[in-house]
């Protein structure tokens, strides 16, 4: 049986940054060594260069001391470790701290606030929140992920607030009409059997910005897939490229369930998504929305693991995933 974390536990099992390397090792690669080269993605030898067994430190080119453990790939010849063209690549922060703050995000249900990653791991409120960053750019449903079919739930709703609840000097700064709104549209389906989650930033809910969201951005097969909806005509109108659709008609018939029709899945998530977001984050531009989006819909799908084997899913798919400062923040 494999032993299940918790942060005690965590902290007795790397009780030094040895030991984080060791255990970062075993929750990625399978034999707890390279399994693909990071630079030529070659399967095959990899030699073990560091002169110890990881319980010492070692120099590095400039002097400074390090844990971290080296192979060499026996293809591109090139070094390889733990971190390479992951999302912890080129971090300064320590790999203990890495592994307490990814347990506590597979282990929140509402996210954590990089202000609290801040004070409980000693960071800076930059290091802080461009660490949480990183954690769900490898959050992120990958490319070649399988297109969603059969009987899916569709819905949408807006994030953000009001220009009416502003301050008048704020709005007239701004140039927003009361009246108007600077919410932000996110479109969510939810797969009703296996419980898969996939959301999106659209500019507007029209029948031709939905169908081409679930197309290209979620990957839906519209042909083999049965749509529960809310009464929206939008979605009437993509009828004739779906295998089947209905909805249940909440506004006029106070309808909400009507045999195993429904759109009530997609309105838990949408709860729980602006719970996590006012009560936690309060505020997040429609700029880094995409990632927020990217962390709800991830532990959406992975509700029914356990906070360690969340841990270990999502350890098995930071390669590839590096994201660098300077982008993030270039808007």
């Amino acid at each position: 049986m494999k032993q299940e974390f918790s942060i005690p536990s965590l902290a007795a099992r790397i009780a030094t940054e040895a030991d984080a390397y060791k255990l970062l090792e075993q929750l990625r690669w399978t034999d707890g060594a390279p399994d693909v080269c990071p630079h030529c993605n070659a399967v095959g030898k990899f030699y073990f260069l560091a002169p110890s067994d990881g319980t010492e430190a070692r120099k590095t080119r400039t002097g400074a001391a390090t844990y971290r453990r080296l192979w060499k790939c026996g293809t591109c010849r090139k070094k390889v470790s733990v971190l390479t063209g992951t999302i912890f690549h080129g971090s300064k922060i320590p790999v203990r701290t890495w592994l307490f703050v990814i347990l506590e995000m597979c282990a929140s249900k509402n996210g954590v606030s990089a202000r609290e990653i801040e004070r409980k791991y000693d960071l800076t409120a930059k290091s802080a929140w461009f660490m949480l960053h990183r954690i769900r750019e490898a959050m992120k449903r990958g490319p070649l992920a399988a297109a969603l079919s059969g009987t899916l739930i569709a819905d949408e709703t807006w994030i953000g607030g009001d220009p009416g609840n502003m301050h008048a000097s704020k709005r007239i700064a701004q140039g927003a009409a009361r009246w108007t709104t600077q919410k932000t549209t996110v479109l969510s389906v939810i797969d009703k059997a296996s419980g898969e989650a996939r959301s999106a930033v659209v500019p507007n809910v029209t029948a031709a910005t939905l169908r081409k969201a679930m197309e290209q951005e979620l990957a839906i097969n519209l042909g083999m897939t049965t749509l529960h909806t809310d009464s929206w005509r939008g979605y009437v109108t993509m009828e004739p490229a779906l295998a089947g659709h209905q909805s249940v008609n909440h506004h006029h018939q106070g309808e909400y369930v009507r045999g195993d029709v429904t759109s009530n899945h997609a309105e838990g998530f949408f709860l729980q998504l602006k719970r996590s977001i006012d009560g936690t984050h309060h505020h997040v531009s429609k700029e880094h929305l995409p990632r927020y989006l990217a962390q709800f819909d991830w532990m959406y799908s992975n509700c029914k693991a356990t906070d360690t084997e969340r841990m270990r899913r999502l350890l098995r798919q930071v390669s590839g995933r590096r994201l660098s400062y300077r982008p993030l923040v270039s808007g």
